[in-house]
This record gives structure tokens, sequence and C-alpha cells, in this order.
């Protein structure tokens, strides 16, 4: 049984009169533990899916089964339950609080969470052991987004959620970031889904789907997993 199934998703905003199709009948299923890479181009109907998936938003029909139930229909108690310890989110914006050190943000994420990581052991893991008293001023880009990642990992979600988490990275940062993400997928278990219109980070990936226009176009299982440091930009 699939620990994610995403059933005929289907997603209408409204503005006026107008309405927008975000999504339009999205059907895929996930392992646990495994690292999928939703690639489309923008306005495709990606980070409406990952909204979706991570209880930011609701489908306007269809469901969402996680571990056996629908999160569709969870209550707002539940599903800020729902949020607050099975989901990590990862953005490209960072969203780090800029009077907190480095050490400060994710401790601050860990107050909320019931089984969480060590903090310091988290930043070191993501090879920031020596700027963990530093401010997000104080760090590049690069650091600031595994800043990012360590305050998310750190909750010990069960699903890791990033929304183009290289999209504004050089190629070796960039590499950087997408090799921690692999390990929390395969020494942690969780079940990272990572949202781009890259093509190039597809290599790393256990699979692929491809969406287009609200719909998944191809949905396609890796067997020749490439390591981060072989993939081609």
């Amino acid at each position: 049984m699939s620990y994610i199934s995403v059933n005929d998703i289907r997603k209408v905003y409204k503005i006026g009169d107008v309405e927008i199709h975000a999504a339009s009948g999205v059907n895929f299923e996930l392992e646990q533990g495994k690292f999928t890479v939703i690639v489309g181009p923008s306005g495709a109907g990606k980070t409406t899916v990952m909204n979706i998936l991570g209880g930011m938003d609701l489908p306007t029909s269809g469901s969402v089964i996680v571990d056996g139930k629908d999160i569709s229909k969870l209550n707002d108690k539940e599903m800020t339950r729902y949020r607050r310890y099975d989901v990590g989110f990862v953005f490209q914006s960072y969203n780090l609080i800029s009077n907190l050190t480095a050490l400060e943000n994710v401790e601050l994420a860990t107050q909320i969470s019931e089984d969480a990581k060590d903090p310091a052991a988290v930043l070191k893991q993501v090879g920031l052991e020596d700027r963990m008293n530093n401010f997000p001023s104080q760090l590049s880009g690069g650091e600031q987004q595994r800043v990012a990642i360590a305050r998310a990992i750190a909750k010990n979600p069960k699903i890791l959620l990033c929304d183009e988490p290289t999209g504004a990275l050089d190629t070796n940062t960039g590499q950087q970031i997408l090799r921690v993400l692999r390990q929390c997928s395969d020494f942690y278990n969780m079940t990272v889904v990572v949202i781009t219109h890259n093509q190039s980070i597809t290599q790393v990936a256990d699979r692929v789907i491809e969406i287009k226009n609200g719909k998944v176009e191809s949905d396609v299982v890796n067997h020749n997993v490439r390591d981060v440091d072989d993939i081609q930009w």
C-alpha cells in the first residue's frame, strides 16, 4: 500500500467570474522514504499540488490519503497537527527570522515537535557547525538555505516538501542542498518531494512526476539514480 495517494485532485480558484484551474485531475502514489521530483514549467500546477500535500490548501475535489488518512477531510485542529508534526517545508525564499541565529532558527522549529532532532547536530549535518551563531544577514544564500533545510528536518517530519530549493543557488551550492535532501531520504526514511522546473534534479530522484497544465503528463520510476556529484546541470 502506498504511503501517499493523490486521487483525482482538482483545484479551482475563482477571481470574479473567472475560474482558474490550477489542478485538473492529478493522480499519483508515493512510497514512504523515497525521493520524488515533481517537475514542470511555471504555472503547471506543481506548487498547488505541494500546498495540498502539505495541508496548506484544500482541493476543490478529490482526495489525498497519507498513511491511510484522508487529509483533505481533516478539521482545522487536525490539519494544524498534521502540518506541525508530519510535514517539513523548505521554500526558495528561506523565511528565516532575521534577529535569531542559525541555531536559534532551528531550535524554534523543534519546540513544536514531539520527536525533534538535536538542532546543533542537524546544523552539523548540513555543514554549518562553524556558523551556528551567525545571523541570517551574515550567511550566504546557500548557507541560509541549509539553515532552512536544517530547520525543516530538525522537526523529524515524515514528509519533507521542498519548493524550488536550488532555484536561486549556484551549481556547487545547489549540489550541497541536493546532497542533504538525498540523505534525508536515504538515512532518515523521510518521504522527500522536491518541486522544480529544473530537469537536472530529476537525475537524483527515485521517482519523477511531470505536471503540465494541471495534469500528470508522465510518472516514471528512475532505475538509474545518479549520485549528486555526477549530475549534469
